[in-house]
């Protein structure tokens, strides 16, 4: 049986390597049998993608994707400083 810590660190490099993600801002934790998914991303499509591509990397484990996803809008106003 795989270390988790190797596991884990697969699933990083797939998911920074991977063309349909490359995110290199997300956390991998294998307890026995499950993978945490652990970040923030901007979309839905992207954590779903995440998602995708550690399931393919570590098939025979239970996922648990708590990616959050967080809203990066438009800059405001400039900043002036005196």
């Amino acid at each position: 049986m795989e270390a988790p810590q190797y596991v884990a660190a697969r699933v990083q490099q797939a998911l920074a390597e991977d063309t349909r993600t490359h995110e290199l801002g997300i956390h991998v934790d294998i307890r026995g049998d499950q993978m945490f998914l652990r970040g923030k991303v901007s979309g839905a499509e992207q954590r779903e993608r995440l998602g995708a591509v550690a399931h393919e990397a570590a098939p025979g484990l239970r996922m648990h994707n708590e990616i959050k996803i967080v809203d990066y809008g438009e800059p405001g106003e400039d900043e002036h400083l005196d």
